[in-house]
């Protein structure tokens, strides 16, 4: 099972942007995290994360042929990337999103999430854990398409 994550803009900003609300961990930290998760449940990952939009775009373009699903954490494109909509609906890719704060407690202009509109499955307000349980979420998905 090989699997995108896929992480949007100001994610490499961890541990310094807003600490009361994403925490203290740091991206790399995050990567970790995410790989030690991966690992533990026997699932291959690739993890990227870019502040430019077309960036992202391409990354699930590359997904296409190549891994199982998609999880994306777009941040701030979330609400404003119809293109990262369109890409992971063209990819037809099984996709989770996850969030690390729980954006439906947040500014109205956070309450619309178009990436998630091509996602079988949001998770949010876990913090990191969040992708742990993305991870599994695909994993059982996967599962049990087979």
């Amino acid at each position: 099972m090989k699997l995108l994550v896929l992480n949007g803009p100001n994610l490499n900003m961890l541990g310094i942007r807003e600490p009361e609300i994403y925490g203290s961990v740091t991206y790399a930290q995050l990567e970790q995290f995410i790989r030690g998760c991966a690992e533990q449940m026997g699932i291959q990952v690739q993890v990227k994360q870019s502040n430019h939009e077309g960036v992202l775009v391409d990354a699930i373009q590359a997904a296409y042929g190549v891994m199982d699903g998609i999880i994306i954490n777009p941040a701030a494109y979330t609400h404003t990337s119809i293109a990262i909509l369109d890409a992971l609906k063209a990819v037809s890719l099984p996709a989770v999103e996850v969030h690390l704060s729980n954006v439906r407690e947040r500014e109205g202009f956070r309450q619309v999430s178009y990436a998630g509109m091509a996602c079988f499955h949001t998770v949010m307000g876990e913090g990191i854990e969040g992708y742990r349980t993305a991870l599994q979420i695909m994993k059982e998905k996967l599962q049990n398409k087979n």
